[in-house]
């Protein structure tokens, strides 16, 4: 009995700590105080570059950072070779850069990643594509040629936002079509991939993605505010896809 009553009182204890919880960390409607964020205008409106590094750039170096053993070999990027060189140094041992219009300076490769038959089959080891996806209308095709071009065993490792504005820049040149979450992530990669050799994981929560979408810069947010995870607020999804080594 008294066993009894003692977890009844524990229930009702931390029923109660919760709902004052609650209380105390909700403000009470019409009692928010926005500050400098009640404004219909960004702060800055290219992802807060002109303030530092941006939020969203925190989390994808986050998950290359977990992946940088598998920046090796034969290794191609997107645009230039930054990742590349910072996530695999001398562990690479050849690198490529890929420009959809050759505009790069250190574009190696020009191409359409939804149709490269000019790129080898299994020529690369591993493949870094951060925020890129989403400016190609048939991402399928893209994850296909992906797949296609890694050698078996080689990885891509790719970054695509969930919560972001529109990348004004890439939108009037090619297009930018898609925002991802988890779900569409890990189902667009099984297009190609094996179930079992995709692994999908996010960054982020409601601050960061405020953050984010004013044009805040990562120094203006706590590492304990960055790394607060709630995969409700998906604004980083990266993938990790790796080819079969008997495929």
């Amino acid at each position: 009995m008294a066993s009894g009553i003692r977890a009844a009182l524990s229930r009702l204890y931390s029923s109660v700590a919760t709902s004052v919880t609650r209380r105390r960390l909700s403000p009470r409607v019409g009692a928010v105080d926005f500050g400098d964020l009640r404004r219909t205008a960004p702060i800055s409106r290219v992802f807060g570059f002109d303030r530092g590094v941006p939020v969203d750039r925190y989390y994808i170096e986050q998950f290359l950072q977990a992946n940088a053993s598998l920046v090796r070999g034969s290794v191609l990027e997107i645009g230039d070779c930054t990742y590349t060189t910072r996530f695999g140094g001398q562990a690479v041992e050849h690198s490529d850069v890929l420009h959809l219009t050759g505009d790069s300076p250190e574009a190696t490769i020009v191409a359409d990643l939804t149709n490269a038959p000019s790129i080898e089959s299994e020529r690369f080891d591993c493949i870094i594509l951060t925020q890129t996806l989403h400016f190609t209308y048939d991402m399928a095709s893209e994850v296909s040629e992906l797949h296609r071009i890694l050698k078996p065993g080689g990885s891509v490792l790719c970054t695509v936002p969930g919560i972001s504005q529109i990348s004004r820049f890439d939108m009037d040149r090619w297009g930018d079509f898609w925002r991802l979450t988890s779900r569409s992530a890990r189902d667009l990669f099984a297009t190609a991939f094996a179930d079992e050799n995709i692994e999908v994981v996010t960054y982020g929560n409601v601050l960061s993605a405020v953050a984010l979408l004013h044009g805040l810069a990562v120094s203006e947010l706590t590492a304990d505010e960055l790394d607060a995870h709630d995969d409700d607020y998906q604004v980083i999804v990266a993938i990790r896809a790796t080819r079969a080594a008997n495929s």
